[in-house]
């Protein structure tokens, strides 16, 4: 005898009710984090790398290990250690331009970067100044034009005098038009190095730039009004710098 309406009903309600249990449970079950940005371009790169931090995967990833590019590294301090561009001239062959003041580093960059240029200047708005600059610890690697930035790290800081030089005016002296990658960390210095730099004019397709907060607003503007924008995918890889690239060739 088949069964009444009724019980059907029933049948057809605790189905229903099991199926929303089963959907919950699905719903609310743990779900795996998905892939973190830094170790998804640890995987596609290597766990190896010559910059400080996460630098070097990113500028990799953004031009997908292309070849033969030109790059001015501002702030470039020793040829390998932390260095933003050692991977780009030494397996790549990258070519390009480095700006340091700090002369000492200038013998090991003609030996090992032979397809660098290496310029002992002080990135600044104007040229053919002299800027007092402070350095502490053998491997100079807290150095700055702010003492009390350098003071962070110890007392009595080393003073060093050297010469100051726009972006555009050392670019024009070294003949180059055009260039494909920017790195400038020089602590602090960032607004006034970008101050003389006519970035529309060489319009490098990225930037890779420390930005403390003491200066990050400034940066954010300076790209702002020239039709950079930031990144967005970098953001969470790399908290110590900004990338910036054209407004309209951002992947």
């Amino acid at each position: 005898m088949p069964k009444p309406w009724r019980a059907w009903r029933f049948d057809l309600i605790e189905l229903g009710l099991i199926v929303a249990i089963v959907g919950l449970a699905a719903y609310l079950a743990p779900r795996p984090d998905p892939p973190d940005e830094a170790d998804a371009l640890e995987a596609a790169y290597g766990s190896a790398r010559n910059s400080e931090n996460e630098e070097e995967w990113i500028i990799r990833d953004f031009f997908q290990d292309r070849r033969d590019g030109v790059f001015v590294d501002v702030g470039a301090a020793h040829y390998k250690s932390a260095s933003n561009t050692y991977y780009l001239e030494h397996e790549l062959g990258w070519s390009g331009i480095a700006i340091e003041p700090l002369r000492h580093f200038a013998a090991d960059w003609a030996q090992y970067r032979p397809r660098t240029r290496f310029r002992p200047f002080f990135v600044s708005d104007v040229s053919d100044d002299r800027v007092k600059m402070y350095t502490y610890g053998e491997s100079f690697a807290a150095s700055s034009s702010d003492r009390t930035w350098v003071e962070k790290f110890g007392d009595n800081p080393r003073e060093v005098s050297t010469v100051t030089i726009t972006l555009n005016d050392l670019l024009s002296r070294e003949k180059i038009q055009t260039f494909d990658f920017l790195s400038m960390d020089i602590e602090l210095a960032e607004p006034k190095a970008l101050a003389g730099f006519d970035i529309e004019r060489f319009r490098p397709s990225l930037v890779c730039i420390e930005a403390h907060p003491e200066v990050r607003q400034q940066i954010l503007d300076y790209f702002a009004r020239h039709d950079y924008v930031v990144v967005g995918k970098y953001l969470r890889v790399d908290e110590k710098n900004l990338y910036f690239a054209p407004r309209t060739s951002t992947p």
